[in-house]
């Protein structure tokens, strides 16, 4: 809660719905803050009411928490019976100032509020209005002085009651005494109205605007704001789409709408203060409330300050307000920095300690989509650039695409990405397609954030010319040449101009330099392509009921140790090798892990067991966004793993026989080699409590510490020796400087021995017994020091800077090393799942999201499997035709078959109810056979004497038999799921009459065919004979 301040009993006089400053000259809002949009004050004596600008305000209802208690404010919507009687003027012909007449309302202020009322206000104006009659009738209003009308203090009075603590003290941070000026935080006495509309009244749900309304000015002028409010309002201009975390002494706060969001979301209380409604979360908690909003799908900003106290006491701004500015961005893929990546031990998780947290998902990429339609050709090409900014991972590709965006989907699926960069005019198709994909994830923190941006970054000049600018001015080695990235297809051009311009804003961008980070989507290392339809029904990446992955066949195959061994695993799934080699060499290595008892694997499984997240962590490093807790961690464990790898080697070299496993393995001690000198500069103690002004153990390759570390060591043996003056000057050889609230250096003095204190001596502080004091002396050498120190502070996050710069260019080193890890890691867990023979399951369903039925999306899924099939492929077809007429259908996957035996002529496997298309094993015998899964018939068809039928019970073999299937077995499958036994009787009464009459058409078929081919009396007389 606020704590109280001592300051002369006042009342808030507005209340903000929303972020709005407005100038003095104009009613436009500015950077979305709207103030309050009424406010009641005294001021010298006079009542006043000034109507801010409406425009905008929600009728939602907001509770308000003042001083412990939580208000519920009351909706300001006339009933039909409420009105509001318009009070004659009054007019003080007796001057301004002190003496002039009471203060009055005219006749516009009121004309403002006609129509206007609710329960909280309506005593209010009917005081006024008799207040403004008895003026009329009396006047007496050149007497009054400097005072209330009884009127106004008794609804005063009752607006109180029904706001409590609206005349308490006014709630303040101890940080904004120093900043806002008194005179300006506290102006003004009266009540607080919610809402006030433009029109006055509502009838029938309408709101009738007056005319006189509509174009009022604001009478709220900029002077009214405190600077703090004016500082926040100008950077909300600056960025009007994120929620601001405002830095305030030991706290972050929010303001006005950013207040509301941000006290919903992480279920605090939200209050008002000044000109706002603000929040506050304490300073070592922002990073579990910033990821919490990021989860939220919303775009964080942190704004800390930029002076410090001793600094700037120094400085010629020294009464000034302490400047602010935006430090860094979150969405949910740029969750990089020492804001939101806390280091939690692993025994700090396991017992709950960041329980709070919300944690990483495997994967945050960021795709960017860009469309381009030929004209030409008449056909979509679709780009799309996705990075992952905390691993430094980039994908691209560039393909055609049909009006379902399957290959869009695809390659989404595979991707999964949390966010999603596209222009403003996105096609409906492709929007549709990312709803549905955002709505099947049951949990809202798993859902897409979308970005849309103007869509004239993606315009291929536009991004070009980002795109030259960037590289360009790529000073590191490794980076891509221009040359090498002009190449790109435009599609991919259009995606990476906007994905730069957007990282840039995280200062995230670098990962977009380097040439190994680029890799094709559509031919990487030679992966089978599996389309959308494959991933989504056999559940490959996710299941099918709740989009969630347990389940699913990557859910079956995890038993991986390491984070980055995840995200690795997930890559091998979703894209499956094809190379021959390549699978051999993974089988191998799985079969060696499966059979041996060799010590040195069981050491390796150790070894990845409890790591952190290591790729994120180095790259976290590469961005200079890593705290000294994150390097000490992942520095230590990269250092630990090298040295005890390098144990392992003369083991690996005589045990292991699979040259994948002995490459992997014997390349990664050297790989790693370089984390052992960093590690070596740095002060472990220090560098786990975060502190860098003592971070480094060696300061011989830090000059400028060193010199900063010697003024700061001077000052210090100064004030030392100003010890023995000060103890002649008291009479007291063990006199020796105490340290009190943060305050040092303090000379302690008994009160009954304060005549013998120095003129000149300044007192700090003081209790019953002891005063304590500075000579001027420690008073100037104090003030120095405080600047040394923080200036100290300043040079060592600059040092900081470099240093990390510095292991920065061992990065992708050590991201090879972190690639052979996870490859071991993967191997592992592919092993121990060879061990126990886990099955998943598969199936299919429509996608109503996308106003597709289950038929139609058979079909595209059939078309696209027929447009991308080849002799080498193998294709699964389940029931196809199921969704429409028994003609159509059969007509549909009779010639689809037929299509695949005669011209494709790949591997199929069709599983189908129809019988007709048993035939085409006699059509074509040397390709096709027909198998049926077999079966025991234990009971047939039997009919009772009151003729109900029966249905047969079979047992199901799971046995894959040749030949066709006799007759469906739909209804025991049906009593197997429990359907009950008057529809069961029904449905097999209904069957044998349906079977009955097809038996019968088939049989006449046969007698005629067979009458057609007689061509003499004799057989004539046969036929009848037998068909009698």
């Amino acid at each position: 809660m606020p704590k109280s301040v001592k300051k002369p009993c006042t009342t808030q006089t507005s209340i903000s719905r929303y972020f709005g400053g407005l100038s003095s000259s104009s009613s436009r809002p500015q950077c979305g803050i709207k103030p309050n949009p009424a406010e009641h004050r005294l001021s010298r004596g006079k009542l006043k009411l000034s109507s801010g600008d409406e425009d905008g305000l929600p009728s939602k209802r907001t509770k308000l928490a003042v001083k412990g208690h939580q208000v519920e404010d009351v909706q300001c919507e006339p009933g039909p019976s409420q009105s509001v009687k318009e009070a004659k003027p009054t007019l003080n012909r007796g001057g301004g100032g002190e003496g002039g007449g009471r203060g009055g309302l005219c006749s516009s202020t009121l004309e403002k509020l006609k129509g206007f009322s609710c329960m909280m206000a309506d005593p209010f104006l009917r005081a006024i209005e008799d207040e403004t009659k008895m003026d009329d009738r009396s006047g007496k209003s050149s007497n009054m002085r400097s005072s209330v009308s009884p009127s106004f203090v008794d609804s005063h009075q009752q607006i109180s009651k029904t706001l409590p603590g609206t005349e308490k003290k006014r709630d303040y941070e101890t940080q904004n005494h120093d900043e806002e000026d008194p005179e300006l935080a506290v102006t003004n006495l009266g009540f607080c109205l919610s809402k006030i509309t433009k029109s006055g009244g509502r009838e029938g749900g309408k709101v009738a605007e007056s005319p006189s309304d509509s174009s009022a000015p604001c009478r709220r002028s900029r002077s009214t704001y405190t600077p703090l409010e004016q500082q926040v309002m100008e950077l909300k201009q600056q960025h009007k789409d994120v929620l601001l975390a405002v830095e305030c002494g030991y706290k972050y706060r929010f303001f006005g709408e950013d207040a509301e969001i941000a006290a919903k979301e992480l279920n605090i209380t939200c209050h008002l203060d000044h000109n706002f409604m603000t929040c506050s979360i304490p300073t070592h908690r922002l990073f579990v409330h910033v990821r919490r909003l990021v989860s939220h799908g919303h775009k964080v900003g942190v704004v800390k300050q930029t002076e410090t106290s001793a600094l700037k006491a120094s400085g010629t701004n020294r009464n000034a307000l302490f400047s602010r500015q935006l430090s860094a961005l979150y969405t949910k893929s740029t969750l990089v920095g020492e804001d939101v990546n806390p280091v939690c031990r692993v025994a700090d998780v396991e017992e709950g300690g960041c329980a709070d947290v919300v944690s990483d998902p495997p994967d945050s990429f960021l795709l960017c989509i860009s469309e381009n339609w030929d004209k030409v050709k008449k056909q979509l090409s679709v780009g799309v650039v996705a990075v992952q900014p905390s691993t430094g991972d980039v994908f691209l590709d560039c393909f055609p695409d049909g009006p379902s965006r399957s290959e869009l989907e695809g390659r989404i699926l595979r991707i999964n990405p949390v966010e999603v960069l596209v222009p403003s005019d996105l096609s409906d198709q492709t929007s549709k397609l990312l709803l549905s994909i955002a709505n099947a994830s049951a949990q809202t923190d798993d859902r897409i954030r979308v970005e849309r941006r103007d869509s004239a970054e993606f315009e291929f000049t536009s991004a070009m010319n980002a795109v030259v600018k960037f590289y360009c001015h790529t000073p590191e080695k490794d980076s891509r040449s221009l040359s090498s990235v002009a190449s790109f297809d435009s599609p991919v051009i259009c995606c990476l101009g906007p994905l730069i311009q957007y990282l840039q804003e995280f200062n995230l961008e670098r990962v977009l330099r380097n040439e190994s980070s680029f890799r094709h989507l559509s031919s990487e290392s030679g992966g089978m392509k599996l389309s959308a339809a494959t991933l989504r029904n056999l559940e490959i990446l996710n299941n099918q009921t709740d989009g969630s992955v347990r389940g699913s066949l990557l859910w079956v195959l995890d038993h991986v140790r390491t984070p980055f061994g995840r995200r690795l695993l997930r890559k091998w799934v979703s894209q499956p090798l094809t190379e021959p080699q390549c699978i051999a060499e993974r089988q191998d290595a799985v079969q060696e892990m499966m059979e041996s008892d060799s010590i040195t694997l069981n050491s390796i499984r150790s070894l990845l067991s409890h790591l952190p997240d290591l790729e994120r962590g180095i790259c976290s490093i590469y961005h200079g966004k890593s705290s000294t807790q994150e390097f000490f961690l992942i520095c230590s464990s990269l250092s630990r793993l090298g040295l005890e790898l390098q144990a392992l080697l003369p083991a690996v070299q005589a045990q292991i026989r699979s040259s994948l496993l002995r490459s992997l393995l014997l390349d990664t001690p050297d790989l790693l080699a370089p984390a052992h000198g960093f590690l070596k500069v740095l002060n472990e103690k220090a560098a786990k409590s975060g502190n860098k002004t003592e971070l480094f153990s060696d300061l011989s390759g830090f000059p400028t510490l060193q010199e900063r570390m010697n003024q700061i060591q001077s000052v210090l043996a100064e004030i030392q020796a100003h010890r023995k003056e000060v103890r002649l000057v008291l009479k007291a050889p063990a006199l020796d400087y105490v340290s009190v609230s943060g305050q040092e250096f303090l000379i302690e003095v008994k009160n009954s021995l304060s005549t013998i204190v120095p003129p000149d001596w300044v007192k700090i502080s003081s209790t019953k017994t002891v005063s304590r004091y500075h000579s001027p002396l420690l008073v100037e050498r104090y003030k120095k020091l405080q600047q040394l120190r923080e200036q100290l502070l300043l040079d060592c996050q600059r040092e900081w800077t470099r240093f990390l710069d510095q292991f920065g260019e061992h990065y992708h080193t050590m991201k090879r090393a972190i690639s052979h890890l996870a490859t071991t890691d993967c191997l592992l867990s592919l092993a121990e799942v060879a061990k126990q023979g886990n099955y998943c399951r598969m199936g299919a369903s429509d996608n109503i999201f996308k106003g597709r039925s289950t038929f139609m999306e058979e079909l595209t899924e059939a078309s696209e499997i027929i447009s991308q099939a080849t002799e080498r492929s193998l294709v699964i077809l389940d029931e196809l035709g199921r969704g429409t007429s028994t003609h159509d259908g059969i007509a549909i996957a009779y010639a689809t078959l037929e299509y695949f035996i005669r011209d494709v002529k790949s591997f199929t496997l069709f599983v189908t109810h129809y019988p007709p298309l048993c035939e085409l094993e006699q059509v074509f015998p040397q390709h096709v056979s027909n198998f049926h899964m077999a079966f025991l018939l234990t009971e047939p068809d039997v009919t009772t004497d009151d003729g109900e039928v029966q249905p047969e019970f079979i047992t199901f073999l799971y046995q894959l038999t040749k030949g066709a299937a006799g007759r469906s077995y739909g209804l025991n499958v049906a009593r197997l799921a429990d359907v009950p036994d008057p529809i069961l009787h029904t449905a097999s009464h209904k069957a044998r009459e349906l079977e009955s009459l097809v038996n019968a058409r088939r049989k006449y078929k046969k007698l005629l065919s067979a009458l057609w081919s007689i061509c003499d009396k004799s057989s004539l007389e046969k036929w009848l004979q037998s068909n009698s």
